[in-house]
């Protein structure tokens, strides 16, 4: 944990010489940036009254404030508790090129919590945790993170409270929270140390900057501007990969019996029976705020429209939405994978179907080279973490691999052609995907080996036959949904 050079007694002649070339060097960084093409997060923190609203201040002033948002978050919506906690900074996270400043941000809960003794060391270490990783994620994939914890010690706090109430026109900025500081402030100064010294991380370094002096800003300023300026100038090098991590995955795929057949009128009286099961499962899962997350994946022409259609067919309209997921569009290319995926989480109640999902990162950009290999191998252990960020919060997450065999896909293919109102179903890239049957196959079996969690579970359906994949899905997932509506 860095300590900033503190700038004390600057005459203000100085001062404003001083000033003036950082604003022309932070504007030019800035520039830099957005050229380069990373986003660049700057938390600052700090207990109350520390100053962090006058150094935000001071950068959005200094900067060109078009590439600048300000997220001070306030305690949590009635809209954001019905999600994970983590969903609101998800969607606050600056697009590549620009600047996001945090006041506190992901820290305030857990500062405070800790400060009013209400964070056990179990709860503690699972912030500390939900933190870390969180902050790995965002560095790994190029994010440039800058933390800044204003340092205000007690008597300088005292003073600077009373020197503003002592000034009407400066006294409506003391409000309870800076009292709040103030009065609670060894419990926050302890709470704080120990928080900085266990998120003090590679990549996430603290910088402390000395917030009595009247001109701390600049330090802030300068702090930002090296470290834009180091990271500039330095050469983004790929993580080493684990070796010890990397074992070959059991075939699981060929395990599956893809001769399983349900004949037709079987089929039509267990359709209606599962689907009057799923609509009142949905109706008891809505009234108790019971979210959920569908995931559904497969090879092309498995059958996975079909089987949506069918589950949706016993739903009402209102609780769900399904989402189809396509090559990212330039708002989502410009974020971090997972940002596309966060954001239509589901309120209370409610549920989204994703056809396809985050899984494209281990699937499709493994094998087609759009993700390089450290980029795909890391996105297990981010796959796993956000799956377990929903089912922490009561989500259930249900995924299924509807799977074909080589053949049935291939009679498909061809039925698709000559049938006028599915043609539009079957491209030149489903025939190019077709000649990397094995690869696909070698991903999906890493995908299963290293994502099938207890929380998050994988259901493989034998999809040869449509009818039966049907309603397979359909059983289990009101099998998922009565254990989860139990367990509450």
């Amino acid at each position: 944990m860095a300590t900033n050079e503190k700038e004390r007694g600057v005459p203000n002649g100085r001062y404003k010489k001083l000033e003036s070339e950082l604003r022309t060097e932070l504007i030019a960084a800035q520039e830099q940036l957005q050229q380069a093409r990373f986003p660049t997060i700057i938390v600052l923190g700090g207990c109350a009254g520390a100053g962090t609203n006058a150094a935000s201040n001071a950068l959005r002033q200094w900067m060109d404030s078009r590439g600048i948002e300000v997220c001070a978050f306030e305690p949590p919506s009635a809209e954001e508790r019905e999600r994970p906690e983590y969903w609101r900074y998800w969607l606050s996270l600056p697009p590549k090129g620009t600047i996001g400043i945090y006041l506190n941000g992901w820290y305030d809960r857990p500062l405070r919590d800790l400060a009013h003794g209400r964070s056990d060391e179990a709860a503690f270490k699972r912030d500390v945790g939900r933190i870390t990783a969180f902050e790995n994620e965002l560095v790994v994939d190029g994010a440039l993170l800058i933390k800044l914890w204003i340092h205000l010690d007690k008597e300088a706090r005292q003073q600077r409270i009373a020197d503003l109430e002592q000034n009407p026109l400066t006294r409506w900025r003391v409000n309870a929270d800076a009292r709040e500081g103030l009065k609670y402030y060894d419990e926050f100064k302890r709470a704080g140390d120990r928080l900085l010294q266990k998120t003090d991380i590679r990549g996430a370094r603290w910088q402390v900057v000395e917030g009595s002096d009247s001109h701390y800003a600049l330090a802030v300023g300068h702090a930002v501007r090296d470290a834009i300026r180091q990271r500039l100038n330095k050469k983004k090098s790929c993580p080493k990969l684990i070796s010890a991590d990397w074992l070959p995955a059991p075939n699981v795929l060929t395990k599956l019996d893809m001769e399983r057949r349900v004949s037709k009128k079987e089929y039509q009286a267990l359709l209606e029976r599962y689907q009057g099961r799923l609509y009142r499962l949905t109706q008891q899962a809505r009234r108790k705020g019971v979210s959920t997350v569908l995931v559904f994946e497969g090879a092309d022409a498995a059958g996975k429209g079909g089987i949506i259609q069918r589950l949706t067919a016993a739903l009402d309209a209102s609780i769900y939405q399904i989402i189809q997921i396509a090559a990212p569009t330039e708002e989502e290319h410009a974020q971090h994978y997972l940002w596309r995926f966060w954001r239509p989480l589901p309120r209370a109640g409610r549920m989204v179907i994703f056809d396809r999902s985050w899984y494209g990162r281990v699937l499709v950009e493994r094998v087609e080279g759009f993700a390089d290999e450290a980029a795909w191998q890391r996105a297990y252990r981010e796959i796993n973490d956000f799956e377990a960020q929903l089912t922490g919060h009561g989500v259930v997450v249900a995924k299924y691999w509807i799977h074909i065999d080589k053949d049935e896909q291939l009679r498909r293919f061809k039925a698709r052609q000559v049938t006028p109102h599915k043609r539009w179903k079957i491209t030149d890239e489903d025939w190019r995907n077709r000649e990397k049957w094995d690869e696909y196959e070698i991903a999906v079996d890493d995908m299963v080996a290293r994502t099938h969690t207890t929380a998050a579970p994988w259901t493989l359906v034998e999809g040869n036959d449509k009818r039966f994949a049907r309603l397979k899905v359909i059983e289990t997932f009101c099998q998922q949904l009565e254990q989860a509506l139990a367990s509450g």
